[in-house]
């Protein structure tokens, strides 16, 4: 079956809602498709202990503050779910689920969505799908011949699962700290990190993160001398498990090692820890597969843009991947800006 719109969403996540909401102010026509069997996006899948690392207000998607958690400071996981779900019925966001979007392609004028039910047309496409479903493992020898488990960040779930266990913890970011500190107390715990593990002060949290994000971006435009922004803060939020298990000496980061082995790891010295489970929190890549046949791949598997237009397909803009595609554009608070921006071009182009 063939479908018509004028804009076809792929993805219907935080990014993909921010695009509704934007698209819907503008009185386009549009269809947000998601391959995921209920709301909430990526956050359907969070491990137990997740929790944001900004109050509620600071993790609002465009229109709607996202209400306070009660007991919480920081909401969690599931609250973020229950808001997004709240926000997608609150806006009658038109949203098609489960549907997944295999292939984009050029057709003439228009671009066509192929789905598992059914083909859409649309003057222009929103890619909106996140990171989550690529994840990346390094290329560490002997990663084939350990004998323990190995799981990314995505597969983990609770510390019950690794109880009275070795469990090795690789990653220096807010995923590794915040994993390490969920093991921290009843399992025997290595971390290891590229780097040494950088917190930032006690005081800083998401929305200092964003502003600091934001203020790079505006001076990069201006052409004023890159300060690091956000990285140059520090790699880790001290969210208070993370803080806790920190200050009792339990989240101690040792260098990343030269190899896996049957048992375990080991350094360049020949220092070894044996191990039940390497946990690789060692991040993602942006999941554009259904937007290879357009062919606009740059260096390291990127397609080059201009704020969120794609620089070989007008009709195309991506939301949500990270700061290429806008500033925190990664988070519930900033991904608004860039989604109106988008929407705004579409608006434009269709105009």
């Amino acid at each position: 079956m063939n479908h018509r719109t004028q804009v076809v969403v792929i993805g219907g996540g935080q990014a993909g809602l921010a695009a509704g909401y934007h698209l819907r102010r503008l009185g386009l026509d549009f269809v947000i498709l998601d391959a995921q069997a209920g709301a909430g996006g990526a956050w359907r899948h969070a491990w137990e202990s997740l929790h944001l690392f900004s109050p509620a207000a600071y993790s609002s998607l465009p229109g709607r503050p996202m209400p306070g958690q009660p007991g919480e400071t920081y909401p969690d996981a599931g609250h973020v779910v229950s808001y997004l779900s709240e926000y997608e019925a609150r806006y009658e966001l038109p949203v098609q689920r489960p549907v997944q979007a295999r292939e984009v392609h050029r057709d003439g004028r228009n671009l066509r969505a192929v789905t598992d039910s059914g083909e859409w047309t649309a003057r222009a496409a929103v890619s909106a799908t996140g990171t989550r479903w690529r994840p990346f493992l390094p290329a560490v020898p002997g990663r084939a011949d350990f004998h323990g488990r190995q799981l990314h960040t995505v597969e983990y779930h609770s510390p019950r699962d690794f109880t009275g266990q070795r469990v090795v913890v690789v990653g220096g970011g807010n995923s590794g700290a915040q994993i390490a500190a969920d093991l921290a107390y009843d399992t025997e715990l290595t971390w290891v990190t590229q780097r040494p593990a950088r917190f930032l002060a006690d005081d800083i949290d998401g929305r200092a993160l964003f502003d600091a994000a934001t203020t790079r971006r505006r001076a990069l435009d201006q052409g004023v001398t890159d300060t690091g922004g956000v990285a140059s803060l520090g790699d880790i939020v001290a969210v208070p498990p993370v803080r806790a298990a920190r200050d009792a000496g339990l989240l101690k980061a040792q260098p990343m090692f030269s190899r896996l082995t049957p048992d375990g790891v080991q350094w360049d010295d020949g220092t070894r820890a044996d191990a039940d489970a390497v946990i690789w929190c060692t991040g993602f890549r942006p999941a554009l597969s259904h937007l290879a046949p357009l062919g606009l791949r740059g260096q390291r598997g990127y397609i080059p843009t201009h704020g969120t237009q794609a620089a070989g397909e007008p009709r195309l803009h991506l939301l949500g991947y990270g700061d290429w595609t806008g500033p925190a554009s990664a988070t519930l608070i900033g991904v608004g800006r860039p989604a109106r921006e988008a929407a705004r071009q579409i608006a434009d182009l269709l105009h």
